[in-house]
């Protein structure tokens, strides 16, 4: 049984790093509100996140970020911002979450999985806004912002509930963008 409940611990620490990429302090905020009613226990060095007065930080830091992403100017900043803060987010949830593995394997694991998915998907998110930007003067950034947002809430609950649906949802996500870029760099290909 410890094994299926390392499993779950990883899908739950992958599903919160992709909600991490796409919003940095909401899925924080979501785990440190589940560790503080007690639906989830983090890691034993990672116990403080359940503390009210952390979930309070994180609940102005996720107000903050949310809002501007609804400001034109203010969101292209936030994404150079948000791309180092996600991948270290990324890695720090995968730590918080993964429960009863050597701190190698934890930290590799955090490292790579954590860190590598939040980053991927922050850097796809950015371009989207920036691609949004440069072919809608903006006008359509507060619909990516709006739509991110949903995904980061709906993954981190996703995670904290129903970690190996979260981590479907991941594997799914990195499919689609593969498939993108895939079809993105045949069309890119010289016709000979």
């Amino acid at each position: 049984m410890q094994s299926f409940e390392i499993i779950i611990s990883i899908f739950l620490g992958i599903g919160l790093a992709a909600a991490v990429g796409f919003r940095v302090f909401l899925p924080l905020l979501i785990l440190s509100l589940a560790s503080y009613c007690d639906v989830i226990s983090p890691n034993e060095n990672w116990l403080w996140i359940g503390n009210l007065s952390v979930v309070m930080t994180l609940g102005v830091a996720t107000l903050v970020e949310i809002f501007g992403y609804y400001i034109p100017w203010l969101d292209n900043l936030l994404d150079t911002i948000a791309l180092p803060l996600a991948t270290l987010a990324g890695t720090a949830v995968m730590v918080a979450t993964v429960t009863d593995l050597s701190p190698v394997f934890t930290w590799s694991l955090a490292i790579i999985a954590g860190g590598g998915t939040a980053a991927v998907i922050k850097g796809n998110a950015s371009v989207a806004r920036l691609t949004s930007t440069t072919t809608t003067a903006g006008v359509g950034n507060p619909i990516i912002a709006t739509v991110e947002t949903a995904i980061a809430a709906v993954m981190a609950f996703a995670s904290i509930f129903i970690p190996i649906l979260a981590f479907i949802f991941v594997a799914l996500l990195f499919i689609i963008l593969f498939r993108f870029y895939k079809k993105l760099n045949k069309n890119r290909l010289p016709r000979t």
